[in-house]
């Protein structure tokens, strides 16, 4: 049996060279203490080179105390790099999620310790190896599903939507989740919506023509098509100058059914071309109530003509109160919120494109309306068609709130 090797303290070490020094031999003290002249020969050496700092046991470095503070600067610099170097390979997966970091950390063991990996990417050692282990469980990966379809929403729509319509796009995708639960995961990704800004007035009501009553009367709902359009203008900054825009909103099913951009605020480019629109796209009914602001574009005889050649009701706006239009002051603010705050200046016919898709492709068609229950234009119509082709006894009702 091979015979077990001693061990020896630094006090031992540091006494038996002591000794060495005073003028006896290497052999003799060697001897006297019990061990080989070579292995004090190598003590000594070890001391004279490092001092203090010698036999401090393994995983202690051996700097002499005259270099230490040298040596601390330098082992400082060679971890500064080595964590600009994780940071650099591992700067794209910080702000993903955490399977996507331990993925990375994975692929990059032999490269890196696991433990300057973990430090420098935020992320748990147990968690680390827990999940190397044992792998991901199930919960965290609907978690990861459901973070990516809502990302997924967030930026399909454009950055239109907020947690309530994200919600109810969930839902319709099959996912059984509450709004507070949409509302959580979206600050987690740091999702959100973008936000209104004030825009210019763009009504002129300094004139004489005749101002109806205002008929609507902060009423914004009706139970058939074509029983009141209303119909407002705003103003678009373009790279020269500015663009108006008039629409022509159904208060059935929020569709804009009519509506023009132009470079002038004359009536003939405004609201004649908007309400002829409406007119081709749906037809109007007897009593029609044509509610707007009491802008001159509204209240001239050229377009008050038209209106009564049609057989329509006139109804305006209170003087200054904007919230007798306000169905028509939301989309404005829908409008700019979605789209025009979120591009640069563009030319006239480019943003006249932009505009028309807007409205055509998104706003009739795709975008959920509160006012509809969080439905689209398409789907709510689809439902009402439903609901009067049902037999007798059936009753669907859909009630339209601002």
């Amino acid at each position: 049996m091979a015979e077990k090797r001693r061990k020896f303290d630094r006090k031992f070490k540091e006494d038996a060279i002591l000794a060495s020094y005073r003028g006896r031999t290497l052999k003799d003290i060697a001897k006297e203490i019990g061990v080989l002249p070579c292995a004090l020969s190598r003590w000594r050496r070890e001391y004279e080179k490092y001092g203090s700092a010698s036999f401090l046991g393994p995983g202690y470095a051996r700097v002499h105390p005259k270099d230490k503070k040298r040596f601390e600067l330098s082992k400082e610099c060679k971890e500064s790099e080595l964590r600009y170097e994780i940071l650099k390979d591992g700067s794209s997966y910080l702000f993903q999620n955490k399977l996507t970091i331990y993925e990375f950390i994975k692929n990059n063991e032999k490269k890196y310790s696991i433990k300057e990996m973990c430090n420098v990417l935020e992320i748990g050692l147990r968690g680390y190896f827990k999940w190397k282990k044992h792998g991901i469980s199930e919960r965290r990966k609907n978690i990861i599903a459901l973070k990516k379809d809502i990302a997924s929403i967030y930026f399909l729509h454009k950055k239109r939507y907020g947690k309530t319509k994200i919600t109810r796009e969930l839902q319709a995708l099959g996912y059984a989740i509450k709004e507070s639960t949409v509302s959580f995961y979206m600050k987690e990704l740091g999702l959100r919506r973008i936000t209104a800004r004030k825009f210019k007035k763009t009504t002129d009501s300094n004139h004489n023509n005749y101002v109806p009553k205002n008929i609507l009367n902060g009423i914004f709902k009706t139970d058939s098509p074509s029983k009141v359009w209303v119909s407002d203008i705003t103003y678009i900054q373009t790279d020269r100058g500015f663009l108006y825009l008039t629409i022509i909103m159904d208060l059935y099913d929020r569709k804009i059914i009519g509506w023009s951009c132009s470079s002038t605020m004359q009536t003939r480019a405004t609201t004649l071309p908007a309400f002829e629109m409406a007119v081709n796209n749906r037809k109007i009914k007897e009593g029609l109530i044509f509610h707007s602001d009491r802008g001159v574009q509204y209240a001239n005889e050229s377009f008050s003509g038209k209106l009564e050649l049609y057989g329509c009701t006139r109804s305006m706006s209170r003087k200054g109160t904007h919230w007798d239009n306000a169905v028509c002051e939301s989309f404005f603010s829908s409008l700019k919120k979605e789209l025009i705050y979120r591009i640069k200046l563009l030319p006239h016919m480019q943003l006249k494109a932009e505009i028309f898709n807007f409205i055509e492709n998104w706003y009739n068609k795709k975008r959920r309306h509160s006012s509809l229950d969080y439905q689209t234009i398409e789907e709510f119509n689809a439902i009402q068609i439903k609901s009067e082709d049902a037999p007798l006894g059936i009753n669907e009702n859909h009630q339209l709130t601002i």
